[in-house]
């Protein structure tokens, strides 16, 4: 069973790769970038993607987490086979298709028999006609791998190794996915950062060029890494965004968080040039699996989509139902239509207006419905509430005092005021809502409050006249009157 705090992790993974994947996308195949250049999910690049949608990197990791899900064992003939007709219907309308990818795709077209067993002799054969020539496109989607067996190192690496043996057979490709997929089980499961601890998982006669690889690139500006396309030159372009980006001071009046790692990294990551969209959506699954989803700012996470139709729930779905081995029961979160629990039915009908903008409303998961145009759910919420609002955003904040439970607290408090700040700005209605507005609700009115510009004190006494139920002075409500709003660059 996962805890609650690695639960947050998993479920950044997939996100976290789709935010860096769509961070990318405008830039792709162009120079280096300065630093005064702030990376934006404005879309467009070569193949014309929409504002916030990702490629084919993490469109590749939707057609693999949509078989773990299911609790499948990613190195059986079965999954093997249902991977590989995913990649190929994913193919057959694909913007964008990487060079290797395209021609094994082609190759597996005119084999017959089952599609994992003729896809991998395309590979095979590809990677023999193309000695030394290892394109990225197994690295960049093996987060979704690296979910599918927490608690099992070596199931997870022999997984990884037949996942990307489905396109790129050459050993390199094989072992960038062994040492990242790794990487990324262990962010989630311990909160460490540490791609050499993979090493003991491919072959002796690999280990002493994967390590210098890797401290080259340990604490490095990734724009050293050109022509990054190559699997080794983007792993350690991602591993030297992550590492040579510094993380910020917890200073909450002055608005920096720790937490802010996760977005600044991915923004050195697309500055690499070259093919941004993959380095970033690489760097993006580790960082997902070693902040969380509880790291990822609204700002992006309400903007991402792409292939399958997936939006940011439906990536935190794939990659929860991923690491429970697909056990979950279909009424429960993040599947279910409603939530049903003494908690959520029993809840107050309270509705309230923000003391200090008629245009946000507080209340509880039962209060009445209204003509919201957008909704920030600071609970869990069910697939079928909230119909009609099309602009939802979902933050992952935890009624609790225990520090555990909410590990970026006051980055969280400050990205959900930052998020109901933008969507005022865009002219939208706000309804703001968690279980029953004892504590999270009041305390986000507050942050938000304050982001306006209101004293702390008055915020308070203000928020707690139209919020009466609030319950009693939680660490959540303290640390909201300290916040100020995440830059998000």
């Amino acid at each position: 069973m996962l805890t609650t705090h690695s639960h947050d992790r998993a479920a950044g993974v997939l996100l976290g790769q789709a935010c860096g994947d769509a961070l990318g996308v405008p830039y792709e195949f162009g120079p280096a970038l300065p630093e005064s250049t702030v990376p934006q999910m404005t879309g467009g690049g070569p193949f014309g993607f929409d504002p916030g949608e990702y490629s084919d990197d993490t469109a590749m990791a939707v057609c693999i987490a949509e078989v773990a899900a299911t609790g499948a064992d990613l190195t059986s003939d079965a999954a093997l086979d249902e991977i590989a007709e995913r990649f190929l219907a994913w193919g057959a309308t694909a913007k964008d298709v990487g060079n290797q990818t395209r021609a094994v795709l082609a190759a597996t077209g005119r084999r017959e028999g089952p599609r994992g067993r003729a896809m991998r002799a395309a590979a095979a054969e590809h990677a023999a006609e193309h000695p030394g020539r290892v394109g990225n496109g197994a690295l960049m989607r093996t987060s979704a791998v690296a979910l599918t067996r927490l608690d099992d190192r070596s199931a997870t690496a022999e997984a990884a190794r037949a996942v990307a043996s489905l396109t790129h057979a050459d050993p390199l490709g094989l072992e960038s996915c062994v040492l990242w997929t790794e990487a990324i089980r262990l962010a989630v499961t311990t909160g460490r950062l540490d791609v050499l601890a993979g090493l003991d998982l491919l072959d002796a006669g690999s280990r002493d060029q994967w390590r210098t690889w890797i401290e080259a690139a340990t604490d490095v500006d990734p724009r050293t890494f050109a022509s990054n396309g190559f699997t080794v030159y983007a792993l350690q372009a991602a591993w030297a965004a992550i590492t040579w980006t510094p993380q910020p001071a917890l200073d909450p009046q002055a608005g920096t968080f720790p937490a802010q790692h996760f977005a600044l990294a991915l923004m050195n990551a697309v500055r690499a040039g070259d093919d941004t969209d993959t380095v970033a959506a690489i760097a993006g699954g580790l960082l997902g699996g070693y902040w969380g989803w509880s790291a990822i700012p609204a700002h992006w996470s309400r903007r991402v989509h792409g292939y399958g139709g997936h939006r940011a729930r439906g990536l935190v779905t794939l990659a929860l139902r991923t690491a429970d081995r697909g056990t979950s029961s279909d009424q429960d979160w993040p599947v279910g239509p409603a939530m049903t629990s003494w908690s959520y039915r029993n809840a107050p009908d309270d509705l309230a207006t923000h003391p200090h903008d008629d245009g946000v409303m507080l209340g509880t998961y039962r209060s009445p419905a209204h003509a919201w145009d957008a909704v920030v759910s600071l609970c869990r919420v069910g697939t079928a509430d909230f119909p009609g609002v099309s602009d939802r955003v979902e933050i992952r904040l935890i009624d609790s005092d225990a520090p555990d439970d909410n590990p970026h607290l006051d980055f969280v408090l400050a990205d959900a005021a930052a998020a109901i700040k933008e969507l005022r700005d865009e002219g939208k209605t706000v309804f703001v809502h968690c279980v029953a507005a004892h504590q999270r609700t009041p305390s986000v009115a507050v942050a938000y409050a304050r982001l306006l510009g209101v004293p702390a004190e008055e915020a308070q006494a203000d928020v707690r006249r139209v919020l009466p139920r609030l319950r009693g002075h939680g660490r959540l409500w303290e640390r909201a009157a300290l916040v100020k709003a995440a830059e998000h660059g």
